[in-house]
């Protein structure tokens, strides 16, 4: 159970989101979701056969954090590439509609914009496709985002999220600049990791990944207490950042800080429905704790409710302050 003491000062900080700056930088998606029922297989080939209900369109990835942080109540801003496209046209229309600024996303001739499609039926994914590119981005986009960052860092920044899903926009030189310029202006620098990424997030203040990622990050395979251990401490060591929250599931968090300390955190998850789009709710929750100045245990508890709370919907969900308050009350 959490204490009043504790409990009190999560809400404390999740009152401060409105006052904090982030900007979110990565790469955007749509993520189309196809819903349905099966009754029969398919008389072609041993598949079920979907009958549609419904469909929707969502904001993926970077923008899904931007969507968590936004509906958490911290100003947000996007730094993204898209296609010339409709689905790109798309995903600008759906940010402006809540009030974000889109003047941080960059059209690259000859990069679609990335759509993940799910079909889901009786609350279960039966497929995905995806109409995506993973090549990295060209020079003139890299020194586009570098300065569309360095404008916004003039103004009143708190920190940068980086959300890499290995669609070409996180890059080796990208991160190398941005962390020499959020050292430069005093911000915090958080990442999603994507594990054929590891060696590029050097200097990060505080790297989210999940069990598998930092098994493979690390290159040794997380089975217990100790050799999670290892890996978080391998992990922190070799890429010199402030933090390492390793996301494990069922079994909660465990964090690694600098200078030794690591505070395991277990779940407050009711029901595991759909985990699509946690880390991003994790990261979400996690970087606006720290923008509104709490420590690192208390912002990683934080976002461990937070991502209890989404972990129940099916699909990317997010959540508004009410809500986490009250699952932080109900402990």
């Amino acid at each position: 159970m959490i204490s009043k003491a504790e409990s009190k000062r999560l809400m404390k900080y999740i009152d401060r989101f409105p006052s904090t700056r982030t900007l979110v930088v990565g790469d955007v998606m749509l993520d189309h979701y196809i819903w349905g029922n099966v009754s029969r297989i398919s008389p072609e080939a041993p598949v079920p056969v979907v009958n549609v209900t419904k469909e929707s369109v969502l904001l993926g990835a970077a923008t899904n954090v931007v969507n968590n942080i936004h509906s958490l109540g911290g100003k947000v801003d996007v730094c993204g590439v898209i296609g010339h496209d409709e689905a790109g046209r798309q995903l600008t229309r759906m940010l402006r509609a809540q009030g974000i600024h889109t003047d941080g996303l960059i059209v690259e001739s000859g990069r679609p914009t990335t759509i993940k499609t799910r079909v889901i039926a009786h609350s279960q994914q039966v497929v995905r496709f995806d109409r995506e590119t993973k090549v990295g981005i060209d020079r003139d986009t890299h020194r586009r985002i570098f300065e569309y960052v360095k404008r916004q860092a003039n103004d009143g920044l708190d920190a940068i999220v980086l959300s890499d899903y290995s669609k070409g926009v996180v890059t080796k030189d990208l991160v190398r600049d941005l962390v020499k310029l959020a050292k430069r202006k005093d911000l915090i620098v958080s990442v999603d990791p994507k594990v054929n990424h590891f060696g590029i997030y050097r200097g990060v203040t505080i790297l989210t990944p999940n069990t598998q990622e930092a098994s493979i990050g690390s290159k040794i395979e997380i089975q217990d207490d100790e050799s999670l251990l290892r890996a978080g401490t391998l992990l922190l060591k070799r890429l010199k950042c402030n933090a390492v929250l390793v996301t494990r599931g069922e079994h909660g968090m465990s964090l690694f800080e600098r200078g030794g300390r690591v505070t395991h955190i277990a779940t407050v998850a009711r029901e595991v429905f759909d985990v699509t789009g946690a880390g991003d709710t994790v990261i979400s929750a996690l970087t606006l704790a720290m923008a509104a100045n709490a420590d690192m245990v208390d912002a990683a508890r934080l976002s461990n409710y937070a991502a209890g709370i989404v972990v129940g919907v099916v699909g990317t969900a997010t959540l508004k302050p009410d809500e986490l308050k009250r699952r932080i009350s109900a402990g």
